[in-house]
């Protein structure tokens, strides 16, 4: 069975609705540096049709959440694994890996937003998200389940 890694932020996580919620004062402290506002990450949404998008590559794929945590903001690991155990509790339980060497883990695709933190020298295929030609699920699900 091939393999799918999912990026959290801008992925499955919708990181901008985040930010557009912040007050002034907080956007104003942390700007350039928004994933290291404490406890930020727990309570964001899913990007639309993400989470359909996530189950029906469970059933195709041997599909994981492959994500970077900020270092100097301990409270994102805890929240990204509570995001995960809501929102995916079923299909995504155990299959949480939290690295900043995306390029270390051996697999047939990864979807994320950007080629940092060790995409760009993925082995598999780099599905780049919210680029063309896959702007959102509907084209990644079009081209992974065709």
């Amino acid at each position: 069975m091939e393999i799918v890694y999912v990026d959290m932020d801008n992925v499955l996580v919708d990181f901008p609705w985040g930010i557009n919620q912040l007050s002034e004062e907080l956007k104003q402290e942390y700007e350039g540096d928004f994933d290291e506002i404490p406890n930020f990450f727990r309570d964001l949404p899913p990007v639309d049709g993400a989470i359909e998008a996530y189950h029906r590559l469970s059933e195709q794929y041997d599909t994981y959440i492959l994500s970077t945590a900020p270092w100097h903001n301990p409270t994102a690991w805890i929240d990204k694994v509570l995001w995960v155990q809501e929102h995916l509790p079923e299909s995504a339980y155990k299959r949480l890996i939290l690295s900043h060497h995306k390029n270390l883990n051996k697999g047939d695709y990864l979807i994320d937003d950007r080629e940092a933190n060790g995409v760009s020298e993925f082995g598999g295929e780099h599905i780049h998200f919210g680029e063309e030609p896959f702007p959102n699920w509907k084209t990644v699900l079009d081209y992974l389940l065709e």
